[in-house]
């Protein structure tokens, strides 16, 4: 169930929605989970930029760019400094949102490990959702390793509820074979129509990821990989505030002029 201000309720009719943002809006309103809003414009906002996840996820998947673990990382360098642990640093003089362009413009330039392709394609969907001045602003200083990211990314982790395409989901591999930890599990961005982006396997239905890392588990293994229930959830009305121009830095409010 959707819950808003009874002066904003009416304004949920008039939206102007795509065919997916539409079915998640419906999911969320026959829900027996309560979503609170404060307005209907933090509502739009986070059905838009589920969409700006879902493109996103898409576009990596076209990009060029590869799968590697830490030690095999690349990038291209006239954006970003590769660090000795895999992690690419934003150069001096690039700002984030030019960094973040590069990697879905020239992505056969790159190569990383899921975890930071989730960041990534999160970090993509932010900047299409409030805007290159604003992403500018708040984003400062990539870099980009793991699950580690900006505070002004904020990321709510779930371990009940319901998830929706722009979600990240893990599918878990906890008996993987030793000699490739990197099969350990697969982070994976949930789309429309029951399918998932996971970097390196591309666009496959959660069968299928289950399929590989099963073949990538120790030999005599009796446990079987398997879809967390938990699951990673951007915090769309606090990215609401960023797109807004006012959001909290270092404790402080900040007003982008």
């Amino acid at each position: 169930m959707i819950q808003l201000p009874p002066s904003e309720v009416a304004g949920v009719g008039s939206l102007d929605l795509t065919t997916m943002e539409r079915q998640i809006l419906l999911q969320m309103q026959q829900s027996s989970e309560i979503y609170a809003y404060d307005s209907v414009a933090v509502l739009e906002f986070e059905l838009k930029t589920r969409s700006d996840i879902v493109a996103s996820a898409m576009a990596l998947n076209n990009s060029g760019a590869t799968f590697a673990t830490f030690e095999g990382s690349y990038c291209n360098e006239r954006y970003w400094q590769l660090q000795p642990s895999g992690a690419f640093r934003l150069r001096s003089g690039v700002t984030p949102a030019e960094g973040i362009t590069d990697i879905f413009r020239n992505g056969r330039l790159y190569a990383f490990e899921c975890a930071t392709a989730m960041v990534i394609v999160l970090y993509k969907a932010v900047l299409g959702a409030i805007g290159e001045a604003s992403f500018n602003t708040y984003f400062g200083g990539l870099v980009l390793y793991d699950w580690q990211y900006d505070s002004d990314l904020r990321i709510i982790s779930r371990t009940t509820g319901t998830s929706y395409p722009g979600d990240v989901r893990y599918f878990n591999n906890p008996d993987f074979n030793p000699t490739n930890p990197e099969w350990r599990g697969e982070n994976a961005i949930q789309l429309p129509g029951g399918v998932y982006f996971a970097h390196g396997l591309g666009i496959r239905r959660p069968e299928e990821i289950l399929r590989i890392l099963n073949m990538r588990r120790r030999p005599g293994s009796l446990t079987p990989a398997h879809l967390l229930e938990q699951y990673e959830a951007l915090d769309y009305a606090y990215t609401y505030r960023l797109k807004s121009g006012v959001a909290r830095i270092g404790g402080q409010v900040f007003v982008l002029g």
